[in-house]
Formats: C-alpha cells, structure tokens, sequence
C-alpha cells in the first residue's frame, strides 16, 4: 500500500494490514487487532466516507481533507474520521513484527543531532506517550531540519501543524486496554523495544 495516502475517486476504502493479525503478538494480541483495525478503524473509514458523499471533500486525499477542516467547528465530524483513519493506517506501518533495535543509519544520524542518542529518543517517545492525557497520540516528527516528540490529544496529527511524521504510537485506550487494562507504560515500552518500525521512519524521513 502507499503508506501515506488512502485514496479512490469517491470512496476509502480501508487498507490491509501490512502483516498477519496475529503476527505483532505477544506485544499486541489478534484480539487486540480484530477490534481495534477491524472495528475502530473500519469505522472510521465507513463513517468519513457517510460524511463527505456529495461534498467538496469527496474527491479529495485524506491529507487534504484533514488539512482543509482542521480547527473548523463546523466540519468537525469530516476532520475527526479523516484524521483518524489516516493515523490508523500511519500506526498500523509504524508497527512491524520484531521490530525496535537500532534506527538505519541516516535515521540514527538524525536522531542523534536531534536527541543526543537513540536511547534517550527512546525515553522521550515513552514519556509522550505515557505522558499524553486522555486519548491521543505520540509522533516523532521531522520539524523543519529537526526531529521532535509530540503528543496530541484525539484525531489530531503533526500534519496540522506543518510537520512531516515520521511514526507514531496509538494511545487510545482501544489500542492496548484488552492486552494490558490500564497499564499504558507497559503497552508503551513492548512496542518500543519489540515492535517499533525505525525502517518506516527512515523511509518517511527520505520523502
């Protein structure tokens, strides 16, 4: 799939899983998986595509969507299912089974003039993560010639704010309460050390 775009002339449609459903497993359960891809995020994609039939937006990529209602109170339902079903689809690839270890280089060059090394880029993606309140999201993001870690609260994402993502972890409370209640910390540090896609970043980091 295209990482970045979800697109067809009029209509979503919800992208596959780049692995098996059962293949992130013990970090994140096939169980996990069948509701939060095949519920939330399906719902997501079925909900925008109600919601921009016979609109300006129908014909639009999901990026131009978001960024065309963003902060807009009247097209708040179009932003929150647009931006939340391309959050899904940026998490689902910032995922891969054995994942985590060491950045490739051109990333971990960056990382380090930015963070000083890879392990405390690390402790700062841990602390947006279990620092974010409520639901919400945790990004490491290319701003300008610098990376950074944010956190933002519901279907928001870097790309409202003139930054280029690079991975992101989910933490809703969907995304790890079936496997882990309400342990975030521990959802957090398996999917940093065990499950982490540095390759996709590197590859966001090149586009």
């Amino acid at each position: 799939m295209n990482n970045n775009k979800i697109e067809s002339a009029a209509v979503f449609v919800l992208p596959a899983l780049p692995y098996a459903d059962n293949a992130l497993a013990p970090v994140i359960s096939a169980n996990t998986i069948s509701f939060h891809y095949g519920k939330h995020h399906k719902a997501y994609v079925d909900n925008l595509n109600k919601l921009i039939v016979g609109t300006e937006f129908a014909d639009l990529s999901l990026e131009k969507i978001i960024t065309a209602t963003a902060d807009k109170a009247d097209k708040a339902a179009i932003f929150n299912n647009a931006a939340q079903a391309w959050n899904h689809a940026f998490y689902w690839n910032s995922l891969i089974p054995k994942g985590g270890g060491e950045p490739p280089t051109a990333l971990k060059q960056k990382i380090e003039a930015s963070f000083g090394t890879v392990d405390a880029c690390r402790k700062e993606l841990f602390t947006a993560a279990t620092t974010q309140f409520g639901s919400g999201w945790a990004w490491l993001a290319l701003d300008g010639d610098k990376l950074k870690m944010i956190k933002i609260g519901n279907a928001d994402s870097p790309l409202t704010k003139s930054m280029k993502p690079l991975l992101t972890i989910d933490v809703w409370e969907h995304a790890y309460y079936l496997d882990y209640q309400n342990r975030r910390p521990d959802y957090v540090n398996a999917v940093i050390n065990k499950l982490i896609n540095w390759g996709f970043a590197a590859d966001n980091l090149r586009k």
